[in-house]
C-alpha cells in the first residue's frame, strides 16, 4: 500500500506523537522527532511505510515495557511476558529487551538483589523461598546465587525475629503446641527444619526465663 501524506498532526494528549494521514486518512503515529523527516506531498512506497510503521511498533512497544517498569523493577522474562500478553510481537518484545537493556532501565541482577534486599527489609524468607520466587520470575539460578551471597542472608536470625513478632498469639502453649505453630509458621516463609529449629528453641528458651521472671 504506496500513498501521499496530506497531513501531520500533533497528537491532543501527547505532543510527542504525530498523527500520519495517507490520501486523507489517517494511517498510523509516530514519534515527533521520526515524524520531523516527513512533510505534507511526500509520497511513501509499501517499503517506506513498512519501515514506519515498524518503528511506530517499536516505540508504542518500549513505552508501554517503561511504564511497567514505573512501578518496581522488573525481570527480563516479566517484561517478556508483559508484552507478549499485550500482543507485542516476539521481534519486537526482543528488540525492546535489548534497548532496555542498553539503556540501564533492565538488568537481571540488578532486579535479584533488589528482590532479596526487600524481602529481608520488608517481608524475610528464607533462601528456599527466596530462591523459588526469582526462579518464577525467570531469573537464572547463578544471579540468584549471586544476589543471596551478596546480601548475606541470615536465615536463623530472620526467622528467630519473624517468630518473636509472632509469638504473642502463641503464649501460654505447652512446646508441642508451639513448636507445630511456630514451625508451620516459618515453614511457609521458607525455612529450613534445621533453621526453624534452632529460632523456635531460642525463643522458647526466651519466653520461659521471661515467664519465670514475672511470676518471682
Amino acid at each position: 500500500m504506496a500513498g501521499i501524506i496530506t497531513a501531520l498532526r500533533f497528537q491532543k494528549k501527547d505532543r510527542d506523537r504525530v498523527n500520519v494521514y495517507l490520501d486523507g486518512q489517517f494511517a498510523f503515529a509516530l514519534p515527533a522527532l521520526v515524524a520531523a523527516r516527513l512533510r505534507p506531498g511526500q509520497a511513501l512506497d509499501e517499503a517506506e511505510i513498512a519501515a514506519l510503521q515498524a518503528v511506530e511498533a517499536e516505540t508504542s512497544a518500549y513505552d508501554r515495557a517503561v511504564r511497567f517498569l514505573g512501578y518496581r523493577p522488573r525481570s527480563i522474562a516479566e517484561v517478556r511476558q508483559y508484552l507478549l500478553e499485550h500482543a507485542v510481537p516476539a521481534s519486537v518484545a526482543e528488540t525492546v529487551i535489548q534497548h532496555l537493556q542498553q539503556a540501564g532501565y533492565l538488568d537481571d541482577e540488578g532486579f535479584a538483589r533488589f528482590w532479596v534486599e526487600n524481602r529481608q527489609q520488608f517481608r524475610p524468607r528464607g533462601e528456599r523461598a527466596l530462591r523459588q520466587e526469582l526462579r518464577r520470575k525467570g531469573v537464572d539460578d547463578a544471579i540468584i546465587d549471586a544476589a543471596i551471597a551478596r546480601a548475606e542472608v541470615d536465615e536463623e536470625e530472620a526467622a528467630y525475629a519473624l517468630a518473636r513478632g509472632r509469638c504473642s498469639r502463641w503464649q501460654g502453649l505447652e512446646w508441642r503446641a508451639f513448636w507445630q505453630k511456630g514451625a508451620a509458621f516459618l515453614a511457609r516463609r521458607g525455612y529450613s527444619y534445621d533453621v526453624i529449629e534452632t529460632a523456635l528453641r531460642r525463643l522458647w528458651q526466651e519466653i520461659q526465663a521471661e515467664t519465670d521472671i514475672e511470676g518471682e
